[in-house]
């Protein structure tokens, strides 16, 4: 005859599965509370969601309050310490996933200027152009500038009308220039700045020492721009560590603004454009006054010529949807007259070009 189990194991084990399935139960309901399902939103809290206020815009006290309303609430699941408390695993998400910010890689290029390709017709539009100028300026004359000297050998304008900041900012002794160059010895224009009150800041890649402090107002800093291809899908260039971005010495040197900015790169002009449009340092600008190339498509702009030409004009046709207008344009004579390295279009190889935003305060 079998031996007789005792009664009290048969109990212990039932008292085993009892606490398993416990916690059991316990588990599934603290993961519940941690990551707890979204509630249904209703449509206009979901709209107001999704859709971020433009810049600039305020957004509207109710559309603030129904955004709110929609907002799923947040579970707290208490720790081993009695009265602390750590804040749900998830971080809200839009439907769809994460909302990142819209990165653009390229400027959107206008529709061609006839229904085939043709350089004819694109050089033609984009010579029309930059020979035209958008709005009048009547003052442009640096000689009211104090130490101005007619000796400068290019005519870098920038508009003094006192319907624009940069006259009064001048006055006021506030103004601020930045000028990029490469080695170019004509230095009269930020001179002239410099002697008239402004804070001159000239970046150039030559020079022998990292920073030199010439006169009260000058500087010159061993900094080239960046003007490489900003298209992630091209490999990364190692940069040189004197080359930075204009959005990034604005940064480190502490400036929200720049009054003027002035460039003589001698081709890398096309490119910097390109970097300070898609990274709206454009916008923190109040002129720019570039020399423009146009011999040679310029630094990493390929293509055929009919391409190059039709990238030139829409980089241009960005800066006026920026609300930069062109008030200053010089066809330089002296330079040789080619065009795309052919002689052609009655064209010069270099042309100084001068805009204004209309809305720099």
């Amino acid at each position: 005859m079998p031996k007789e189990r005792p009664l009290w194991r048969g109990s212990a084990f039932r008292l085993c599965l009892l606490s398993a399935a416990l916690f059991l139960c316990l588990q599934l309901g603290i993961r519940r509370s941690w990551c707890p399902e979204e509630k249904p939103r209703t449509p206009a809290a979901a709209a107001v969601r999704a859709s971020p206020p433009a810049r600039g815009t305020e957004q509207h006290p109710g559309a603030v309050a129904a955004a709110a309303s929609g907002r799923r609430r947040v579970t707290y699941v208490r720790s081993g310490r009695r009265g602390s408390a750590a804040p749900a695993c998830c971080p809200l998400q839009p439907p769809g996933g994460r909302r990142r910010k819209t990165v653009r890689w390229h400027i959107e290029l206008q529709p061609w200027a006839s229904p085939t390709p043709s350089l004819n017709y694109e050089a033609l539009r984009f010579l029309k152009y930059i020979s035209t100028s958008q709005i009048s300026c009547e003052h442009m004359n640096l000689s009211s500038l104090r130490g101005y000297s007619e000796t400068a050998k290019k005519p870098w304008s920038i508009c003094l009308d006192e319907r624009f900041s940069l006259i009064h900012r001048i006055r006021s002794k506030q103004c601020r220039l930045y000028s990029l160059g490469l080695g170019n010895d004509d230095n009269q224009f930020e001179v002239s700045m410099a002697n008239s009150g402004c804070e001159v800041h000239r970046f150039d890649p030559s020079i022998k020492s990292a920073h030199i402090h010439e006169g009260h107002h000058l500087w010159y800093h061993r900094l080239s721009i960046d003007w490489r291809d900003p298209n992630p899908a091209i490999a990364a260039h190692k940069l040189h560590s004197n080359t930075k971005k204009l959005g990034t010495i604005l940064n480190e040197f502490g400036h929200q603004k720049i009054d003027v900015l002035k460039a003589d790169v001698e081709s890398a002009e096309w490119k910097i454009l390109e970097n300070l449009i898609l990274e709206d340092v454009v916008e923190q600008i109040g002129q720019l006054v570039f020399e423009v190339h146009i011999h040679w498509p310029g630094f990493e702009v390929s293509g055929n010529d009919s391409t190059v030409v039709r990238y030139w004009y829409s980089l241009l046709r960005e800066l006026e949807l920026k609300d930069f207008r062109l008030f200053h344009t010089y066809k330089d004579l002296s330079k040789p007259q080619v065009f795309l390295k052919k002689e052609a279009f009655n064209a010069s190889s270099c042309y100084t070009l001068s805009w204004v935003n209309t809305r720099w305060k």
